[in-house]
């Protein structure tokens, strides 16, 4: 099982930006020191009450620190962007790694961010679609013409391929049965999020298994995971210190109605603990290393992409799991 650090692009607005981009930079050189195999950054738009840096730019600046590491969008939110400038991005972007990177898309689940781009949020689906397909043709160079109900091009040929052939992997985020479904038609992965508690998530792997056979493609070579993960020397203090910036972070989901937008059957309680409870990892090194295993060993996790930090955590605190990850997490399961 491979570890990858999701970097935690949400801050505070009035810390010094340049100061947390800094330290962005500073734990994707450790994460590599540490281990680590993979960094990734993701994306929204308007996220009031925090900042949000944006993730091509952010993993264009980090690749720099990250030699040999891939290089993920987790998850770009493509129903927002035009394919053709998408498919120029990612390819320079992969360029950049060297072909060492995974086009991570999902839908998006804010209306707020479609309106203002200009977008009905009916369309999404529609926009994901033909988007995916619009940027697998664009990638191989050739000219393409498409006429579909979102995009329209004209025997167009974008000017740099990526370094991958055919093309990056995709994977596909998805909250629902149906977005599941959609990604095991169209990705390449489904990208298992970080909110789902694992029965919900076993579940629901056993539906993407089965409508890829349905659709005779093969098994998917990758099972990734994104967890919200927190490491410290003993298990009461992870817990307290996460849940002081956890907690917040998960009021500010819920004014952004993210809860809505969970599987069927699944609530977030007011309960930090109930909340964690098969969702988060969370705790000492032993506990963290178990509750890993445990999740490796029900759904058969190729690369867990951790998220250690949230808005106002400390640069200090970071850095910590970061190295107890490397240091005591990371070999049971090289």
């Amino acid at each position: 099982m491979k570890l990858g650090l999701a970097l935690s692009v949400q801050h505070l607005p009035d810390e010094p930006q340049p100061a947390r981009f800094r330290e962005h930079v500073e734990q994707v050189r450790l994460a590599r020191a540490a281990g680590f195999a993979s960094v990734w950054a993701s994306q929204h738009y308007l996220s009031d009450p925090f900042t949000y840096f944006q993730p091509i730019p952010t993993l264009a600046r980090v690749a720099a620190e990250a030699e040999g590491m891939t290089l993920g969008t987790g998850v770009l939110l493509l129903p927002l962007r035009h394919p053709v400038e998408v498919a120029e991005e990612i390819a320079t972007l992969d360029v950049i790694a060297d072909g060492r990177l995974v086009f991570g898309v999902g839908l998006g689940y804010r209306d707020v961010e479609n309106r203002a781009m200009g977008q009905d949020p009916k369309t999404r689906v529609g926009r994901l679609v033909e988007g995916l397909e619009v940027i697998e043709r664009l990638w191989t160079g050739e000219p393409v013409t498409y006429a579909g109900r979102h995009f329209t091009l004209a025997d167009v040929r974008i000017s740099t391929r990526p370094v991958q052939r055919p093309r990056p992997p995709i994977w596909l985020a998805a909250n629902s049965d149906g977005g599941v479904r959609r990604a095991a038609r169209l990705a390449d992965a489904w990208l298992m999020n970080p909110h789902t508690t694992l029965a919900t998530l076993e579940r629901q792997q056993a539906l993407f298994h089965a409508t890829r056979r349905e659709l005779g493609r093969p098994p998917a070579a990758e099972v990734p995971l994104v967890k919200e993960c927190y490491v410290a020397p003993e298990t009461a203090t992870a817990f307290a210190e996460a849940a002081a910036f956890l907690e917040a972070k998960y009021r500010v989901y819920r004014s952004w109605e993210q809860d809505r937008a969970l599987p069927a059957g699944e609530r977030w309680s007011p309960s930090f603990e109930e909340l964690a409870r098969d969702r988060f990892v969370i705790g000492d090194p032993v506990r963290v290393a178990e509750e890993i295993a445990r999740y490796r060993e029900r759904l058969g996790v190729t690369t867990l992409i951790v998220r250690l930090q949230w808005p106002g955590m400390e640069q200090a605190a970071v850095l910590r799991s970061i190295r107890l990850l490397g240091e005591k997490v990371l070999p049971r399961f090289a």
